[in-house]
């Protein structure tokens, strides 16, 4: 049979641009693309990047205080949303367009309109045409959700942040994960009272527990009315605002409500069930290894199969792939010891175990250390920071690497490299420390302060 492509991604963001550039630049297979929405998906349009310039944006709260302990006579005036908002959507315009250009200079056809799966190897796209692929894949990737709550449709969603048409005076953000406790942070420094309830006993759950915990005291100093073991019992519109009632039995009245409690894979109505492609419970498409679902000429990449909702991991998903279906190499996805930060305030940046999750496994020692940073500490302000190596005693390798610091995002992608290869703590040892940093703490932990 005659197919109009080699290959048809349904999902212009950074995992389906990639697989489908880099299968037409790169191995000449005929490619189409459909995107419903704007191309460079989540993280581009309404995730990392306008995030990471609101967390830049908000860095500057305290720019004042800090200057004048060095000598410095600065002035800082209002912050204007209206400003900064003109200029970011200035560069979210800007990307997409390179993202789109990156497809046309490969040679990729693309559509903006939404596309199905009518079959194996049939798309319909909205405008109503059809189009034939050998392999279809699958990038439509997640949006976030609200709780199934009465009037919950009186709060926003993390998409909605970056259109606000003023920046509120008070917000409650309802949940404890990166991108509550991100936002948090965000909204407090740029002059907003910030509450934040999480049900949960901390926030951040799932990292490590002696990093997240300094991350929590860490935002409550900073001004974060952070409330835990708590969740909405009641909300409702009302003039001048939302009004909510707590499950503690308080009532308060905030200009916004932010929910980031969730985030669900976009199947919905993609036609995929009717093809047998399988979605576990969440509604995630379900893959092996290799990306591929249960239909042969069906695979999927990226947050829609909920594996690890990160932009690098769906680039490196998507070429996964194509090495696996373009270049007759068979190349599993690896998902092992991911680097990731978490764009608090103050950052996180973590590598592989949790010291709770390799207790569990095996015994193990503990390198850690809190002190306040000398930025910080000459200018007398309150800021600590954390510097942890969780290391296994039978094979002395380090099992996890943990820091709460600025800039520990930076720090985390070089020292996943050494827990990547397997590095140990007397490879940590051996290496000279580069004085004065707050990363030379990593390399001259001598004593374990914990052993379990």
């Amino acid at each position: 049979m005659a197919f109009d492509y080699d290959l048809f991604v349904i999902g212009g963001g950074s995992g389906g641009v990639r697989a489908a550039r880099v299968a037409a630049g790169e191995n000449g297979a005929k490619v189409g693309l459909a995107e419903e929405s704007r191309y460079g998906g989540t993280c581009v349009i309404r995730g990392c990047v306008p995030k990471k310039l609101m967390v830049f944006a908000s860095g500057y709260a305290n720019i004042e205080a800090e200057a004048g302990a060095y000598g410095w006579d600065v002035t800082l005036g209002d912050f204007d949303w209206n400003r900064f908002k003109g200029t970011l959507h200035a560069e979210l315009d800007r990307l997409e367009a390179i993202y789109r250009r990156l497809l046309a200079n490969a040679g990729v056809e693309t559509f903006d309109a939404r596309a199905t799966v009518k079959d194996a190897h049939t798309v319909v796209l909205s405008t109503g045409v059809e189009k034939t692929a050998k392999h279809i894949l699958v990038a439509t990737g997640g949006r976030p959700t609200r709780p199934d709550i009465a009037n919950a449709d009186a709060g926003i969603v993390s998409d909605d942040l970056f259109d606000l048409p003023e920046l509120p005076k008070s917000m409650l953000i309802v949940g404890g994960g990166y991108i509550a406790s991100e936002f948090a942070g965000v909204m407090n420094g740029l002059g907003v009272k910030v509450t934040q309830f999480y049900r949960g006993e901390q926030i951040l759950r799932g990292f490590d527990n002696e990093a997240r915990t300094l991350v929590a005291e860490q935002m409550v100093e900073k001004g974060i009315d952070l409330q835990l073991g708590t969740n909405i019992a009641e909300m409702e519109k009302r003039d001048g605002g939302v009004w909510v009632k707590s499950t503690s039995g308080d009532e308060a009245l905030f200009d916004q409500v932010l929910f980031a409690t969730g985030r669900k894979p976009n199947t919905d109505d993609l036609g995929l069930e009717a093809t047998g492609v399988k979605l576990d419970r969440a509604g995630a498409v379900q893959v092996n290894e290799y990306s591929h679902t249960a239909v042969p000429s069906i695979y999927a990449i990226g947050d829609v199969t909920n594996r690890v909702n990160l932009t690098p991991v769906a680039i490196r998903e998507g070429m996964a792939f194509v090495e696996t279906v373009f270049k007759a190499n068979p190349t599993p996805v690896d998902h092992d010891l991911i680097p990731s930060a978490i764009f608090t305030q103050p950052e996180m940046g973590t590598v592989g175990l949790s010291e709770e999750a390799a207790r569990e496994i095996e015994a193990i020692e503990v390198y850690s250390t809190t002190f306040k940073p000398m930025q910080s500490s000459f200018a007398g302000q309150p800021d600590r920071v954390m510097m942890k190596l969780v290391v296994s005693q039978a094979t002395r390798k380090v099992l996890g690497c943990h820091i709460v610091a600025p800039a520990a995002g930076e720090m985390i992608q070089l020292a996943g490299i050494a827990v990547k290869m397997g590095a140990t703590k007397e490879d940590f040892d051996r290496t000279v420390a580069v004085h004065p940093t707050m990363s030379e703490e990593m390399v001259t932990m001598k004593t374990p302060v914990r052993t379990s």
